[in-house]
């Protein structure tokens, strides 16, 4: 069962992106390096509540 979940910039706080993720088999939670178009750079983003 998937669940969607957003993904926002570690640095500025936005919320950028958006994905699915299966929290059966993924219990914490995600970190990805993606570029933010804010800080015009490639950040680590985390997963939000």
């Amino acid at each position: 069962m998937r669940e969607f979940i957003v993904i926002s910039c570690t640095e500025c706080k936005n919320r950028n992106y958006t994905s699915t993720k299966n929290k059966k088999k993924q219990t914490g939670r995600l970190e990805i390096k993606k570029f933010c178009k804010f800080c015009k750079k490639r950040t680590p983003h985390k997963e939000e509540k």
